[in-house]
């Protein structure tokens, strides 16, 4: 007896899979709770978005360009909000000494 091997007549490769993944999205989700004797003693919130940058751009998902590891712009942005800090600081103190000379 002569067995048959059957083929896909649409072959997907790799790169077309993940393409499709990360142009749609995948979310994996999973909890693992640990218990002894009904008490509860640890508890872990999995969750896991699988997605392209524009596609998790387009859910409102963009934490990367908040933080200055990740992102140069980041960066660029921290040091400009630092400049505008100190730039305030520097105009109370001066508003504060043109106050204290006006009253001598």
């Amino acid at each position: 007896m002569q067995q048959q091997i059957t083929h896909a007549t649409e072959a997907a490769t790799l790169v077309d899979v993940l393409e499709r993944v990360l142009d749609k999205g995948v979310v994996i989700a999973g909890d693992i709770r640990i218990k002894l004797l009904e008490v509860e003693l640890l508890t872990i919130n999995i969750r896991l978005l699988l997605a392209s940058v524009d596609r998790a751009k387009e859910m409102g998902i963009d934490w990367w360009e908040g933080n200055p590891f990740l992102s140069s712009l980041a960066e660029r942005r921290e040091e400009d909000r630092r400049i505008a800090e100190k730039d305030a600081e520097i105009e109370a103190l001066k508003k504060r000494v043109e106050q204290l000379e006006r009253n001598q």
